[in-house]
C-alpha cells in the first residue's frame, strides 16, 4: 500500500502538539478517519489544486514533496499557467529545474538582469505575457534571446526602472521574433529610432498597446505609421516634437488613448489632437507644466472626449464614460468592476486608464512635486484607493507603491504628511492594505506592508493601523521566507513600535520573536530587513517588560552578532541602540549583565565607537554609558579597551551632535565610577575634552559632562589636571548658568572635590610618573570655587524658611525647607562609600562653604523616595554618620544653611532606620 500522510493533533497537557504520522496500511486511516482526526490525503484532487495555486511556487513545491498523490496534482498545467519570481534569485540551475512544469506557461514576472538571462532556461515556449522590473542592466543581447525563443509573446512589459542598456536593435529583433505581440511598454530607454518603430508597424500587425515611458527621444513621425496602436503613452518622455504630433497622430485611424503626462505638452497641442482625431476618447495629461500654466486652456469645446488632468474632475470625468452616470462618482471604478453590463470598448478604456494612472501617480509621487497637496487630499488619494481594488495586480502593486510614496515628504528624517496620511485613514485605506497584505501574492503583501509601514509614522494612522488588527498581520509578514515582504513587515513593525501603547500588542502577537528570526534567517545579504529589524527590536527594548520578551527569543545574541559582523551602518547604528535599550533597565532585569556577557559584546560595541558614522558612534556610546552601570560590565568595557576608545571620541566630537556628546561624556561618567578607570581616564587624557563638552550649549551635555568631571575629581590627580586644563571656569560657568540643576550640583560637588584640601596636598608632593609644565593658581582658583559653590546653595535657600527652622523643628517647616532645596532626579545619582566618607569628612571642614555644601550634598543623597536613598542612609549609618551630623546642626560657628540641612539628614536617616514614611 502507498504511504499516506495524516496530521495528527495529540493532546499533552493543556496545549496541542502538532505531529504528522504516516500509517503503512489502510485500516489506520480508515481508524483514523472514524476518530475524528483529519486525513488530509483524503481531499478531492480539485480541492488540493485550488489549494496549490494559492501558494507561491516555492511553498507549492515544498508542500507537493509530502505524498506522491499531491507531487502529481503539483505538476497540473493550471497550476502553472503564470508564474512570479521576483522575490527570488532565479539562476539558470533554479530555471532549469522549472522547466519540466513551465511546459503551458504563459505568464510570467521576474526581476533584474540575473533573472533575466535565466528565463531562456525554464523553456516555457508557450509564454504569452513578460514583465520584468529592476531592469537596469539588462542588455539588447538578454531580451533579443528571450524574443527569440518566445515567438508566442503577446505582452512584454519592462519598467518602472529605466532599461538604460537596452537600445533600438532590441526592440527591432522583438518586432521580428513576436508577429503575436499586442502590448509593448518600455521605460527609460534612451533613443526609439524610426526603423526599431518601423519594424513593430510593419511586422506586429496586432500591436495595439505602446507605451514609451520616461523615454529621452522616440521618433515621434514613425510612430504615426503605427496604424494597429489604440492605446499610447509617451508620459515622462523628453524631447517630443509637439509640432510634429499635432500633425501626425491624429491620422492614426485606431486611436483611442493617450498618455502624455509628466511631458512639456502645451496647450495647443492638445487642442489640435482633441479637434482633428475622430477615434481619439481620452487624453491623459497628468502634470504637464506648461498645460497648467495656462490659465485660459479648458476641456469643455471637446465634447464627448474625456481629457484628465490635474485642473479637472478625474472620477467626474471618467464617469461621464458611461451611459448611466454612476450614483457616486468617486466609486466609478468598483461600479463598472462589479456592473454585470459588459461593454468590450469600455472594459478596454478602463482597463488602460486603471494601468496609466496607477503608473504616472506613483512617478508623480516618487518626484515630490510642490504644491500638490490639495490635489492628492482631494484627487490622488481616492484614486489610490481606488486602483487599490483593481483586479490587476500590477495596478494594486502601483497603487499600495503610491500610497506608501505620497506620504513621504523627506526621506531622510522619514517626515510624513500628516494631512495625506489621515486622509488615507478616513477613506477606508487602513482596512484595504490590510485586505492586500493578507492576500496570498506575495507582491501585494510586500507594498502594502511598505504603505503601512510609511503610513504608520503618523500616531492616528499607526492607532488605526492597530485597532484593525494590523498588528497581528504585520508579525505573520514577518515570518514570510520571502525576504521583501519580511523586510516591509519588519518596517512596520518599526514604525508601530514607536508608540509605548502598540509595544505589548507586538510582543503579544510574536511579534518579537519573529523579529529576532529575521535577524537568524537573513545574517547576509539582507541589509534591510536586518536594520527594519534592529530598529523594531531597539524601540522594543526600550520598554521594560518587552525587553525581557527580547531577551528571552535569543535577541541579545542576535543583536550582538549584528553589532560584530554586520558592516552596514544602519544595522550597526540600530543594533547598538538595542543593546543600548536592553541595558537600560538593571533596576528591574537582569538585561545589563546578560548583554555584557554575551561574548563579544562589549568588544564589538567599543569598536563601533571608532565607526566613521557619528549615528554608529553614537548609539555605541549610549550602550557602552548604561552598561556601565553593572560593576562586571565596567571593568569588562575598560578590559576590552574602552577607556581608550572612549576618550577618543569625546576628543573628537566637540563639533559633533549633542546626542554624540553626551552619550560619550555619558559613558565616561560610568566607567569613572571605577577608581583604576577614573585614573585611567586621567592618564589617557580624558579631562580636556571633559573640559571642553561642559562647555557645550545642550543642558543634557552639561549634566553627562558635569557627572564624569564630578567623578574624576574624587582623585586628586585628576583634580588637580582639571585645574591645570582650565576646568575651574568651565565648572563655574556650569555652576552657575546651567539650566540643569543636575549639572549645576555636580559641578558644585566636583568644584568641592577639588578644594577641600587634598589638591592641595598632592600638588605639593607631585606625581611620581608624571609631571606637569603647567603653572596654576590653586588659591585664585579656589577662591573662585568657594564663592560660587557658595552662591549656588544660597540659590536653595529661603532666609525666613531658615530663620524659622532654627528656631524649631516643627516638622511643616522642616518640609518647607526640603521642598526649596529639593534637586529633581538627584535620587537618582548612587555615591560608593568612599565618596559618602568624603562628604562626611567634609561636614568638619573648617571651611564653612564646604561644609554647607557636604550637608546639601547629603540630604540629595537622602531625600526618602529617591532611588538609592536607602543605600546612602545605610552607607552613612555604617560610618557613624550620625554623630558628625549631630555636631554639624550643633556647632556654633557653622552656617545656618549647614546646621539645618544637617537636621534634615538626621530626620532622613531616622527615616530609612525606621522604615515609616516621614513627615516632612
Amino acid at each position: 500500500m502507498s504511504r499516506r500522510v495524516r496530521r495528527k493533533v495529540a493532546k499533552k497537557g493543556k496545549e496541542k502538539v502538532i505531529t504528522l504520522c504516516y500509517p503503512e496500511v489502510e485500516d489506520e486511516i480508515l481508524g483514523s478517519e472514524r476518530n475524528g482526526d483529519v486525513v488530509w490525503i483524503s481531499l478531492p484532487d480539485d480541492t488540493v489544486i485550488q489549494l496549490l495555486a494559492c501558494l507561491n511556487y516555492r511553498d507549492r513545491a515544498s508542500l507537493s514533496s509530502t505524498c506522491r498523490t499531491w507531487r502529481a496534482l503539483s505538476f497540473s498545467p493550471c497550476l502553472w499557467s503564470s508564474l512570479d519570481i521576483r522575490a527570488h534569485k532565479c539562476d539558470a540551475a533554479m530555471a532549469a529545474s522549472l522547466t519540466s512544469r513551465c511546459a503551458n506557461l504563459h505568464k510570467l514576472r521576474f526581476r533584474g538582469a540575473d533573472s533575466a538571462d535565466a528565463i531562456i532556461h525554464i523553456q516555457a515556449r508557450k509564454l504569452r505575457e513578460i514583465s520584468g522590473d529592476y531592469c537596469r542592466k539588462i542588455t539588447d543581447a538578454t531580451l533579443s534571446v528571450i524574443a527569440a525563443r518566445h515567438e508566442e509573446l503577446e505582452s512584454l512589459q519592462l519598467g518602472p526602472d529605466f532599461c538604460e542598456n537596452i537600445t533600438s536593435d532590441a526592440i527591432k529583433a522583438v518586432a521580428h521574433c513576436c508577429p503575436k505581440l499586442g502590448k509593448l511598454r518600455l521605460s527609460g530607454i534612451k533613443k526609439i529610432n524610426g526603423d526599431a518603430i518601423n519594424a513593430l508597424a510593419k511586422h506586429c500587425p496586432n500591436l495595439t498597446d505602446i507605451g514609451f515611458l520616461d523615454c529621452l527621444n522616440v521618433d515621434e513621425m514613425a510612430l504615426g505609421n503605427v496604424v494597429s496602436v489604440r492605446m499610447l503613452s509617451v508620459a515622462g518622455t523628453s524631447n517630443l516634437k509637439w509640432g510634429v504630433i499635432s500633425q501626425v497622430w491624429h491620422k492614426l485611424p485606431k486611436l483611442a488613448m493617450l498618455d502624455v503626462s509628466r511631458t512639456d505638452v502645451g496647450p495647443i497641442a492638445i487642442s489640435r489632437l482633441l479637434s482633428s482625431s475622430k477615434s481619439l476618447k481620452v487624453l491623459c495629461a497628468l502634470n504637464c507644466p506648461v498645460l497648467e500654466q495656462n490659465t485660459s486652456f479648458t476641456t469643455g469645446k471637446n465634447k464627448g472626449k474625456l481629457v484628465i488632468a490635474f485642473s479637472t474632475d478625474i472620477f467626474k470625468g471618467v464617469a461621464s464614460l458611461f451611459v448611466d452616470t454612476p450614483k457616486k462618482e468617486n466609486n466609478v471604478f468598483l461600479d463598472w468592476r462589479n456592473s454585470k453590463k459588459k461593454d468590450k470598448n469600455l472594459d478596454e478604456i478602463m482597463t488602460w486608464l486603471e494601468w496609466i494612472l496607477s503608473h504616472t501617480l506613483l512617478r508623480i509621487a516618487e518626484n515630490n512635486p510642490q504644491d500638490l497637496d490639495d490635489f492628492w487630499l482631494k484627487q490622488g488619494a481616492p484614486l489610490l484607493l481606488s486602483l487599490m481594488q483593481s483586479s490587476q495586480e500590477d495596478v494594486q502593486e502601483r497603487a499600495a507603491t503610491g500610497l506608501a510614496t505620497f506620504v513621504v515628504i523627506n526621506d531622510e528624517n522619514a517626515s510624513i504628511d500628516g494631512g495625506r496620511a489621515e486622509a488615507v485613514m478616513k477613506d477606508g485605506g487602513i482596512r484595504l492594505l490590510l485586505d492586500l497584505a493578507n492576500s496570498w501574492r506575495e507582491g501585494l503583501q510586500s507594498e502594502a506592508a511598505k504603505a503601512i509601514a510609511n503610513l504608520s509614522v503618523n500616531a492616528k494612522v499607526a492607532k488605526a493601523v492597530a485597532e484593525e488588527g494590523g498588528i497581528n498581520v504585520l508579525a505573520v509578514l514577518a515570518r514570510s521566507m520571502n525576504r521583501l515582504v519580511a523586510e516591509e513587515a519588519a518596517g512596520g513593525l518599526w514604525n508601530l513600535s514607536v508608540g509605548e501603547e502598540h509595544k505589548g500588542a507586538i510582543a503579544e502577537a510574536g511579534g518579537v520573536k519573529a523579529l529576532v528570526d529575521l535577524i537568524f534567517k537573513w545574517s547576509s545579504g539582507g541589509d534591510g530587513v536586518l536594520e527594519r529589524a534592529a530598529g523594531a527590536l531597539a524601540n522594543l527594548a526600550a520598554d521594560d517588560k518587552c525587553s525581557m520578551v527580547v531577551a528571552l527569543a535569543g535577541g541579545v545574541h542576535a543583536l550582538v552578532m549584528l553589532a560584530r559582523n554586520c558592516k552596514f551602518e544602519g544595522v550597526q547604528e540600530q543594533a547598538a541602540r538595542a543593546l543600548a535599550n536592553l541595558a537600560a533597565h538593571g533596576d528591574s532585569n537582569n538585561n545589563n549583565s546578560a548583554v555584557g556577557q554575551e561574548a563579544g559584546a562589549l568588544e564589538a560595541l567599543v569598536q563601533l565607537t571608532r565607526s566613521p558614522h557619528e549615528g554608529v558612534r553614537q548609539e555605541a556610546a549610549g550602550a557602552l554609558w548604561n552598561l556601565s552601570f553593572d560593576d562586571r560590565n565596567r571593568e569588562a568595557i575598560a578590559a576590552a579597551g574602552g577607556v581608550e576608545a572612549l576618550v577618543a571620541l569625546a576628543q573628537t566630537c566637540s563639533n559633533a551632535s549633542q546626542g554624540l556628546q553626551e552619550r560619550a561624556a555619558g559613558a565616561l561618567w560610568g566607567l569613572s565610577v571605577s577608581e583604576a578607570n577614573c585614573i585611567a581616564i586621567g592618564r589617557e587624557g580624558g579631562v580636556a575634552p571633559l573640559i571642553a563638552l561642559a562647555r557645550s550649549e545642550a543642558e543634557d551635555v552639561h549634566e553627562t559632562a558635569a557627572g564624569a568631571l564630578w567623578n574624576l575629581a574624587f582623585n586628586s590627580g585628576n583634580a588637580l589636571r582639571i585645574v591645570e586644563e582650565g576646568g575651574v571656569p568651565a565648572l563655574v560657568h556650569l555652576c552657575t548658568s546651567s539650566g540643569s540643576k543636575m549639572a549645576r550640583f555636580m559641578a558644585a560637588l566636583a568644584l568641592a572635590y577639588m578644594f577641600d584640601g587634598r589638591t592641595d596636598e598632592f600638588a605639593l608632593i607631585g606625581t611620581s610618573s608624571e609631571s606637569t609644565s603647567k603653572s596654576v593658581n590653586l588659591d585664585g582658583a579656589r577662591r573662585m570655587a568657594l564663592k560660587h559653590i557658595d552662591a549656588f546653595v544660597l540659590t536653595f535657600s529661603d532666609p525666613q524658611a531658615f530663620a524659622a527652622a532654627a528656631a524649631s523643628s516643627a516638622p511643616a517647616t522642616l518640609a518647607q525647607v526640603t521642598e526649596r532645596a529639593r534637586i529633581l532626579e538627584a535620587g537618582h545619582l548612587r555615591c560608593s562609600g568612599a565618596e559618602i566618607g568624603r562628604f562626611i569628612t567634609m561636614l568638619r571642614n573648617p571651611i564653612s562653604v564646604l561644609k554647607t555644601c557636604a550637608a546639601f550634598a547629603l540630604l540629595q543623597f537622602t531625600i526618602p523616595g529617591g532611588r538609592h536613598a536607602s543605600h546612602h542612609a545605610s552607607l552613612m549609618q555604617s560610618a557613624g554618620a550620625s554623630r558628625v551630623l549631630r555636631a554639624a546642626a550643633a556647632a556654633a560657628t557653622a552656617p545656618i544653611e549647614a546646621k539645618i540641612f544637617a537636621r534634615i539628614v538626621l530626620r532622613n536617616l531616622e527615616h530609612h532606620h525606621n522604615h515609616v514614611e516621614p513627615s516632612i
